[in-house]
């Protein structure tokens, strides 16, 4: 079944055709909707998509680099609700999105060997090859959580701002014990000495939150004792807390580098026999949609991640579309606001 086929039955050249299906506005609706009908009585379900793409010169297609497995991308709600919201922007542009994955299959490495008109860096490890190779091919890019990279659109978060505000939240409290939990890919895991993070750091949200915790916590004498557990592991926020809480000197309140790692906390102190917030405050960071679900409810630093996809998708189809017309494109830096959210997982220590 060809155009030709279609053409011949409604007795219409085969550009008329063509026309039906990828440009609408060229014909009548009456015309365009019997062209439609005879195709659909054919079985003829429109051309070709990839002689369509290399005819216009485009694939149709964004990409999404992610560090994490897509097993991890979808079982995480902050990342499920930030690819819905990049999923509702790019609706009406036709683009259509592919989730790019950082190890390579056997010869084929995605970020070099899947075609795409443009792509999305979405936290990534900073040692990552799948973000050098999207550079290297020169298309157009956005970063997400990334450290700003020169001529590149990026949207962040007030990461540090944000951070800085929960420290200040327990400080203010009367907290002078304090733990923090975060994960990473690589360096040391355990417990980590505060003084000497500098080979913890693989992301550029782990270092800007680290460093706005410090802010307000150096300043009040407090030195943090720091639990680091490898990235990915959904287990990493409950064992955390068992070496911070088996310490001689357990802290009265732990700040966590995410929701999901404050639930593991939650869970660590509960089979522990303490109180949250009785014996042990908890703040976590995203506010993600768990986070008022959580008995109970968790202190944390909201970030509006909907807003973060619909504003990184809208930042790509414009570079894209500079790319399209040769025009200069505007490599505009978004910072969003990171506001801290009190809710009854903290409160004064008991001692």
């Amino acid at each position: 079944m060809t155009l030709q086929t279609i053409a011949d039955r409604v007795g219409v050249s085969r550009m008329t055709v063509s026309n039906a299906f990828s440009r609408p506005d060229q014909l009548s609706p009456t015309l365009r909707d019997r062209i439609l009908a005879v195709a659909d009585e054919l079985g003829y379900v429109g051309p070709d998509p990839a002689a369509r793409a290399l005819a216009k010169g485009t694939t149709g297609a964004v990409g999404i680099l992610l560090t994490d497995s897509l097993s991890q991308a979808f079982g995480d709600e902050v990342a499920t609700t930030f690819l819905g919201a990049i999923a509702d922007e790019l609706a009406p542009t036709g683009l259509g999105l592919t989730l790019l994955t950082t190890t390579a299959a056997g010869n084929v490495v995605p970020a070099r060997d899947v075609a795409m008109d443009g792509a999305l860096v979405y936290s990534c490890d900073p040692e990552n090859t799948g973000v050098e190779w999207l550079m290297r091919r020169k298309m157009p890019l956005v970063f997400i959580d990334q450290d700003p990279a020169e001529g590149v659109p990026a949207v962040n978060v007030a990461d540090r701002a944000g951070a800085r505000a929960a420290a200040q939240h327990l400080v203010d409290l009367g907290h002078r014990r304090v733990g923090v939990v975060t994960s990473g890919i690589r360096g040391r895991h355990g417990l980590i000495d505060p003084n000497g993070t500098g080979d913890i750091i693989d992301g550029y949200v782990a270092g800007q939150r680290l460093s706005g915790w410090l802010d307000a916590l150096t300043p009040a004498g407090v030195t943090p004792v720091i639990a680091r557990l490898p990235h990915g592991d959904p287990d990493s926020g409950y064992q955390a807390a068992r070496l911070l809480l088996e310490a001689a000197e357990p802290p009265t309140a732990v700040l966590c580098f995410s929701d999901a790692l404050a639930q593991g906390v939650m869970g660590a102190a509960a089979d522990a026999g303490l109180s949250v917030p009785d014996d042990l405050s908890v703040v976590g960071f995203d506010d993600s949609p768990a986070a008022a679900r959580m008995r109970p409810p968790l202190t944390t630093v909201r970030q509006d991640i909907q807003s973060k996809g619909h504003a990184a998708a809208a930042a790509l189809t414009r570079a894209i579309e500079a790319s399209r017309t040769g025009e200069p494109a505007l490599a505009e830096h978004l910072c969003l606001p990171a506001d801290l959210i009190v809710r009854a997982s903290t409160a004064a220590p008991r001692n």
